[in-house]
């Protein structure tokens, strides 16, 4: 007899782990593979945190600490929110979080209740509706075209919203399409949220990786009312290359921040030490912010290369990304659904990409650019290939 519980049958695998399982397999079987399906940054965390993390490692704080996160990285998040995104918290009303996910977890876990519905655009990021789940909510979603790209309108949203709609989540820039969200689009957006008294979670974990002038804005800094109605999730993970370090924050009202405090004190608690002096050095150390520069323009020369080269590629169409590092290209032409497109993709054209399905889209991959330049070129003429093969066979 199972002993799971419903929640966890209803779980479904992440494609994502499966794919970069297969993708090890056969690296290690002396495979040449060209990995475009990284969901990090392939850049080492930068110097002056790492030996942040070392001194506090030497200073013994390898102990417990404050759930909700060291006062001193509270009031630097604070700040740079403040600095940087026009939103006016206390430190008070941050938390530290063991990644954004955990962010996102606690504050759907304090806000949702069974039988809620999240609205959540799609695609989306795969652990969004799981989440929610868990929570014993419904996940609506609302899809979006490439035509569009990629995004959802005021009045997409007023049509969707119910009597039981709690929630809308956003992410821009976005996991996996790119796309970010203007300042009209999200005032937009954010009239409708207050018109109809509902929450926005807003994850803004790439808000650092954006290109051509594009310029991110957070849908809590236009004003007190909708301010009131936000969870604006944000980390280090991405901006700082920092995905091991499992560092996130949310900010939100008082009442909002100490729920999700309350949830956090009885599972992983707080956010290790030396992991957090790491953070306060990647929001003080000036040195730092040069490195994040450096590969902010890294980033936006491979997007660019990427885009490019897949322009050239016979039957697939992509959207040109302003920002993550994330091209989501459209495979319809193939005749095959994205897990089978990529399954064949890895094991015939050696190519590693994650299946649009994990994200909502079954006539979509995802491709990252967060891999050298050499890789990339060559995956994406291994993909030009793999179609040429694809029409010939339909031919």
């Amino acid at each position: 007899m199972s002993r799971l519980s419903s929640r966890v049958r209803s779980l479904t695998p992440s494609l994502t782990l499966a794919i970069a399982a297969r993708t090890k397999a056969l690296k290690a079987g002396g495979v040449d593979i060209c990995n475009l399906s990284a969901g990090e940054p392939d850049f080492d965390t930068p110097a002056p945190i790492r030996e942040a993390a070392k001194a506090a490692l030497d200073r013994g704080e390898t102990r417990y600490g404050p759930v909700a996160g060291q006062p001193l990285l509270r009031e630097l998040i604070a700040q740079k929110l403040e600095r940087d995104n026009g939103l006016v918290y206390s430190p008070e009303q941050i938390l530290v979080t063991n990644g954004g996910k955990q962010a996102i977890f606690n504050a759907v876990m304090a806000l949702v209740e069974p039988g809620d519905a999240v609205l959540i655009p799609s695609p989306y990021w795969l652990s969004y509706p799981e989440i929610v789940a868990l929570a014993g909510g419904t996940s609506l979603f609302l899809p979006t075209t490439e035509g569009a790209d990629f995004k959802i309108t005021a009045d997409q949203l007023e049509a969707a919203i119910t009597p039981r709609t709690r929630l809308l989540v956003l992410n821009s820039p976005s996991n996996p399409t790119g796309m970010v969200y203007s300042r009209a689009e999200l005032e937009a957006l954010a009239a409708v949220i207050l018109r109809h008294d509902l929450l926005v979670l807003s994850d803004e974990i790439y808000e650092k990786l954006v290109y051509d002038g594009t310029t991110h804005h957070s849908i809590g800094s236009f004003g007190p009312e909708i301010a009131a109605r936000t969870i604006t999730v944000g980390g280090f993970s991405k901006a700082f290359a920092m995905t091991g370090w499992r560092l996130g924050y949310l900010a939100a009202p008082p009442e909002i921040v100490k729920a999700a405090a309350a949830i956090q004190s009885h599972s992983t608690s707080n956010v290790a030490l030396y992991s957090q002096a790491g953070a306060i050095a990647a929001l003080q150390d000036e040195r730092v912010a040069g490195e994040v520069q450096r590969m902010v323009a890294t980033f936006a020369e491979r997007r660019t290369a990427m885009y490019r080269a897949l322009s050239r590629v016979p039957d697939i169409t992509c959207a040109a990304a302003q920002g993550a590092f994330y091209l989501f290209a459209d495979i319809a032409e193939s005749g095959l659904d994205s897990t089978r497109f990529c399954e064949k993709l890895l094991e015939e054209g050696h190519v590693a990409a994650v299946p649009g399905i994990a994200f909502g889209s079954d006539a979509h991959i995802r491709l990252s650019y967060a891999a050298d330049r050499t890789t990339i070129l060559k995956g994406i003429e291994r993909l030009g290939q793999f179609m040429a093969q694809r029409r010939a066979v339909r031919l």
